[in-house]
């Protein structure tokens, strides 16, 4: 028994406010989640012995028991009493420290496909409870739509948006999470704001004529941190609004993302941005690593493959 190419979408955070700061450490946050069509693909193979292996590309570095796809695994191992293993197989596309939730997404379809495929019959709030421990942004793939998140990401309110593309940069610099959260110079004192008013100037700023003129609700908390600890991540923002670019850093970095109402939109910006990068250099390294075109997604992928 197998599971096939199974997809982990990537997601963008289109505001992120942070709100406070726990007695724990744990940052208090606000912010909106949609899913891109930017995916990982992970399969997964039945062991009757109980192991849990891993192998694929994009793992250098990472050790096997550190590994998020590993840890949900044994979580699921755990919570169920299974004796059932997997041999887990995944191919990355989505960048490491880019604020786009790659290992995040990995775990959840993890957690969902390891469900199905050893028919443990967890609920989705079953399986999100397992995933919270794992990761703050763990909690919103298994959620499974469009999201308002609050508290420390894992109170989550459904989300309706309209169909939009998007143009996804990675700058030639990543940038681990913890850092950024324990930067004294971090924001922690933003004004809470009601998901009402989100939706309300949602509404409001539908484009005129395929153009957004208002740019983008909020903002991002953690883009000032962010620029002045990894200057390469600051200049490809710059670089981007000398092409004309409305564009927000995703999470804590470092990929930035711009929106379109169409993906043809977006191929064409992309195809426009890839031209102009392969003859620019900054120093030895391009201001850009790479760019694609991406749909935002109404739905995760495997949102049916869990009850409700």
């Amino acid at each position: 028994m197998a599971l096939y190419d199974v997809p982990a979408p990537a997601k963008i955070n289109l505001f992120l406010h942070v709100t406070g700061r726990r007695d724990d450490g744990y940052h208090l946050l606000q912010t909106a989640f949609r899913f891109i069509d930017l995916c990982d693909t992970l399969s997964f193979d039945l062991r009757r012995d109980g192991h849990i292996l891993r192998e694929g590309e994009g793992m250098a570095g990472l050790a096997h028991d550190d590994d998020l796809v590993v840890r949900a695994a044994r979580a699921l191992q755990q919570a169920t009493g299974t004796s059932l293993g997997a041999q887990i197989r995944y191919r990355k596309v989505i960048p490491s420290g880019g604020g786009l939730g790659g290992g995040s997404s990995d775990a959840a379809t993890t957690l969902i496909a390891l469900n199905r495929l050893w028919r443990t019959g967890l609920s989705r709030r079953d399986l999100m409870k397992l995933a919270l421990p794992l990761g703050a942004d763990v909690p919103v793939f298994l959620y499974g739509q469009p999201a308002f998140a609050e508290g420390v990401g894992e109170v989550l309110s459904p989300l309706e948006l309209p169909e939009r593309a998007y143009l996804v940069v990675q700058p030639p610099q990543s940038v681990p999470t913890a850092g950024v959260f324990s930067s004294p110079d971090l924001t922690r004192n933003s004004p809470s704001v009601k998901i009402s008013v989100f939706a309300d100037w949602q509404k409001i700023n539908a484009p005129d004529n395929g153009f957004f003129e208002n740019g983008f609700f909020g903002r991002n908390d953690l883009e000032p941190v962010v620029f002045a600890k990894y200057p390469r991540v600051g200049a490809a923002c710059s670089w981007l609004g000398q092409q004309g670019l409305s564009a927000r850093m995703s999470g804590s970095g470092s990929c930035f993302f711009a929106e379109f109402v169409t993906l043809e939109q977006a191929v064409v910006c992309r195809q426009q941005i890839i031209g102009k990068i392969s003859c620019r250099e900054s120093g030895n390294a391009a201001v850009v690593q790479n760019a694609w075109a991406c749909s935002g997604l109404m739905d995760h992928p495997l949102r049916d493959w869990i009850s409700s």
